[in-house]
């Protein structure tokens, strides 16, 4: 169960990372409404994650695939542009995940 919390936080964290740019710089009021809907469900859902799973490997999975979501997010409903190096970038957080369940 714990691990299903991780992966809703995980989701609840690119919603509000998604609204975060939708907000237009906070400009945006429905937006900022979901930028804290997404951030603070999260968080309690980390944080009930956490009773079970230890601190490393839960914030280090929750960061990293985050990222990686956040990013691809980023690639096709914000047509953001991502370059080998950034490519790189990705394929090492998913292997330090991997590696990390693997431990």
């Amino acid at each position: 169960m714990a691990y299903v919390l991780l992966a809703c936080s995980i989701v609840t964290e690119v919603f509000g990372s998604t609204m975060l740019k939708l907000s237009n710089g906070f400009k945006r009021y429905l937006p900022i409404i979901g930028v804290a809907a997404g951030y603070g469900i999260s968080f309690y859902l980390l944080s009930i994650a956490l009773i079970d799973l230890p601190l490393g490997f839960a914030y280090a999975v929750w960061s990293g695939v985050g990222t990686v979501l956040t990013t691809i997010v980023g690639i096709f409903l914000f047509k953001e542009k991502v370059n080998r190096k950034g490519l790189l970038g990705i394929a090492l957080i998913i292997a330090g995940v991997v590696l990390l369940n693997v431990s």
